[in-house]
């Protein structure tokens, strides 16, 4: 096979692509019950000042990483250091495995709003109201074939996609289905907005509550906007950094940054957008946790005019932004194979589908035939383990590594750093931004991590 590293077909490729990995549930799913549990518009702005705070930066280490060594993480720790002595492969091996746990929860999840979309354009689910919605849900999750059904129909196609090529493939389909997300996205925050309760939904949404402020959760609303800004770019486990190495050096990496994060924060936003009018216009509970979404949310498009219609597109837009998740993310593991193993893209491709598949049997079994297995305590699933592995320890944690390996002079170091993140035109890191990228923002991160644990387990 050849050496040459394959590259994008374009910069709106290389964006869409990025933003494509970032763009998730965490962004639909996981950011309106948060912002409604936290009070709403207070929640929002906190989480718009540490997106830059955190987000921005993290996201402009992790692509340097990945355009300075032309590698995934693990290739970039064994070519990029000054002291190759030191194991650095090693703590990047044990981050970068936080891609395979990610998948192999993520995948399932995903299975489970292709069913949906699915049952909603059919008709099977149209009309359910009360705990009817609940028990479908409860019967998806515990059909080990249907539920892991729709998990092998993810991770076949994907694994398709990711075969067919970067450019013919993965590029190609993300741009479809980033097109298509924003198109869905627009259709359905319209509708919202015409709803009753539009205007209610939206003053939640946008304007803070001054006469509650005494009442708020400061350190949970704090922590928790930490955490989202955080984890909705999945920084801290290479799946970013991957997209560095296929691109050249025409823009800064800041340049890069900014557009990735407006997007993905456009996103979360249009979200709540759809979510908040439909959730005051129905009487729905927005702090539902993430039942919001599975249950909640279809029994308001039930009660709609049209609410196939509107619920079938909902979920279609929910498996657009879930499925670039994971088709970016195996093109990660994909390309580990590739550089490390010298698979050819092909069989890459079909050993990343048949591993993952079998690796995420267990999520799938963890709400039918293996229930009783609750690993983090009583009412727990394995689902919500493989989260914790991924979200509490490998995602903070794997940030602090990319910081330390950017800031030591015994790995890549300082300078190096600043040279390939300014590399072409655009916005430039000042001189100055070394104080804070190593000196205060591994602080936030360790909060971050620390109120994570504590929150967890006291």
């Amino acid at each position: 096979m050849s050496n040459e590293r394959e590259t994008l077909g374009s910069r709106l490729g290389f964006l869409l692509l990025t933003a494509g990995c970032a763009i998730g549930l965490g962004n639909i799913w996981r950011f309106p019950f948060i912002t409604g549990k936290y009070g709403g518009a207070l929640f929002v702005v906190f989480y718009v000042l540490f997106l830059l705070l955190m987000g921005l930066p993290m996201l402009v280490i992790e692509l340097s990483v990945g355009r300075g060594s032309q590698r995934t993480l693990f290739g970039a720790a064994r070519l990029l250091p000054a002291n190759k002595k030191f194991p650095w492969t090693i703590p990047a091996g044990i981050f970068f495995s936080g891609n395979v746990f990610l998948m192999i929860f993520y995948t399932t999840v995903t299975g489970w709003m292709i069913a949906y979309a699915f049952d909603y354009l059919t008709g099977s689910l149209a009309g359910l109201t009360g705990t009817a919605v609940a028990g479908y849900f409860n019967s998806l999750i515990g059909d080990p074939w249907r539920s892991g059904g729709f998990m092998l129909f993810t991770v076949v196609t994907a694994s398709l996609i990711c075969a067919a090529g970067l450019k013919q493939g993965v590029e190609r389909v993300v741009k479809y289905l980033m097109g298509g997300l924003f198109v869905l996205l627009l259709v359905l925050c319209i509708n919202s907005l015409m709803l009753p309760g539009a205007k209610e939904g939206m003053s939640f949404y946008l304007l803070p509550d001054i006469k509650n402020m005494g009442q708020i959760d400061w350190t949970g609303l704090i922590a928790a906007a930490m955490g989202q800004a955080f984890f909705t770019l999945s920084v801290g486990i290479g799946s970013v950094a991957i997209f560095g190495s296929y691109i050249k050096k025409e823009h800064t990496l800041t340049a890069e940054a900014l557009p990735i994060i407006g997007m993905d924060t456009m996103v979360a936003f249009l979200s709540g957008v759809i979510i908040f009018p439909a959730c005051t216009t129905y009487n729905v509970d927005v702090s539902a946790g993430p039942g919001l979404v599975f249950i909640s949310l279809p029994e308001v498009f039930n009660r709609m005019n049209g609410g196939r219609v509107w619920g079938g597109l909902f979920f279609l837009f929910m498996s657009a932004a879930a499925y670039t998740t994971v088709i970016a993310v195996f093109e990660n593991l994909i390309a580990l194979m590739m550089d490390e193993w010298k698979f050819s893209r092909r069989k890459a491709s079909w050993v990343n589908c048949v591993v993952i598949a079998l690796l995420s049997l267990p999520c799938v079994l963890g709400f039918n035939l293996w229930k009783h297995i609750q690993p983090l305590g009583k009412g727990s699933t394995i689902l919500d383990f493989e989260d914790y592995i991924v979200s509490d320890n490998l995602l903070p944690l794997g940030g602090l590594f990319f910081i330390l390996f950017c800031g030591l002079p015994a790995a890549w170091g300082i300078r190096n750093f600043f040279a390939e993140a300014n590399a072409g035109k655009g916005v430039k890191l000042p001189e100055w931004s070394k104080y804070y990228l190593f000196g205060i923002l591994p602080l936030l991160i360790i909060f971050l991590f620390v109120i994570g644990f504590a929150n967890r387990w006291f």
